[in-house]
């Protein structure tokens, strides 16, 4: 036997556009019917906005067999009782010739209409999630879904909380009034997340200047073996530093492979490659992490530009 609005659909060679699903709620001792169009999803945030939901459960199995007298399934909005009031979607008070669940086990309707089949629904609202193509809220355009990640919140606590710290104000009239309140939080670590996932690539991170753990790293390519690479890395270490900027000297005795692969993983926006061979002649090597290749910059004034740039 078929239940789910795909299955019927499907059987009766039907978009699944043309179906309704009923949902049966509850609140207190109260039963609602919510019907959404077959291919969306009730939104359960909407629907307990609306008069006399607030708060609501979904019906049990058994509460739906006493109240309906159908298991859940086959329900539908044709021939319920009246004190069970109808909760229609903006989307499906404006169909017509639908299908819908006969209250039937193993049976369901076809052709349905308001009005004709069954009463205009009680409330009309908005109570499904939006989806792709649906009309932006300004009418200019379509919606598009995209991935997204919260990284603060925003609490409308109206007088809850003032009400019982008796926090009041005299209106213009001299009347005590009480205090509307609401509150906002930001997620550091939350940011911290957004930032990766907005700034990455295939070899690691991309952190934005602001929230980078270093801002310059400073790569030496023999560092434990030449006294002339540590002696000017740890000079430009030590003048970064001093100017306030968060520098990482990487003395490790690892192959250059090795550190490169390390500092575009911890996404350092800034890497200076200082080695035997650059110089020679008076140069070192500045990479950006999104830049394509290093360029050659002059040693000593390797510390001013980097400042420059930070």
């Amino acid at each position: 036997m078929k239940s789910s609005p795909e299955d019927v659909t499907a059987l009766l060679n039907l978009p699944l556009s043309q179906s309704v699903k009923a949902l049966a709620v509850v609140n207190e001792d109260r039963v609602f019917m919510l019907l959404v169009r077959g291919d969306h999803q009730l939104n359960e945030v909407k629907a307990a906005k609306l008069p006399g939901l607030n708060p609501f459960r979904f019906a049990t199995d058994k509460e739906i067999e006493a109240r309906i007298g159908c298991r859940p399934g086959y329900i539908g909005p044709v021939g319920v009782s009246a004190d069970i009031t109808l909760i229609a979607d903006r989307t499906v008070a404006v169909m017509s010739d639908f299908v819908c669940g006969a209250n039937e086990a193993g049976f369901h309707l076809t052709g349905v209409n308001f009005g004709r089949d069954l009463p205009e629904p009680g409330i009309v609202a908005d109570i499904r999630n939006a989806i792709a193509g649906d009309p932006s809220p300004d009418g200019k355009g379509a919606l598009e879904i995209c991935r997204g990640i919260e990284v603060g919140h925003i609490f409308q606590l109206r007088t809850k909380y003032s009400e019982t710290m008796k926090a009041t104000f005299l209106d213009e009239g001299g009347k005590a009034q009480v205090m509307e309140m609401g509150c906002y939080g930001i997620g550091v670590s939350r940011i911290v997340a957004a930032a990766i996932e907005q700034g990455n690539d295939e070899k690691g991170i991309v952190w934005p200047l602001p929230l980078a753990p270093f801002q310059v790293a400073i790569a030496p390519i023999g560092y434990r073996k030449n006294a002339e690479i540590k002696r000017v890395a740890d000079q430009l270490h030590d003048e970064l530093q001093a100017a306030g900027v968060d520098v990482l000297l990487d003395d490790r005795d690892e192959r250059p492979g090795v550190m490169f692969a390390d500092l575009e993983l911890i996404g350092v926006p800034h890497r200076v490659t200082i080695g035997e061979r650059g110089l020679k002649e008076g140069k070192v090597e500045y990479q950006g992490r999104s830049d394509a290749s290093a360029t050659a910059i002059d040693a000593r004034k390797a510390a001013g530009h980097l400042k420059s740039l930070c």
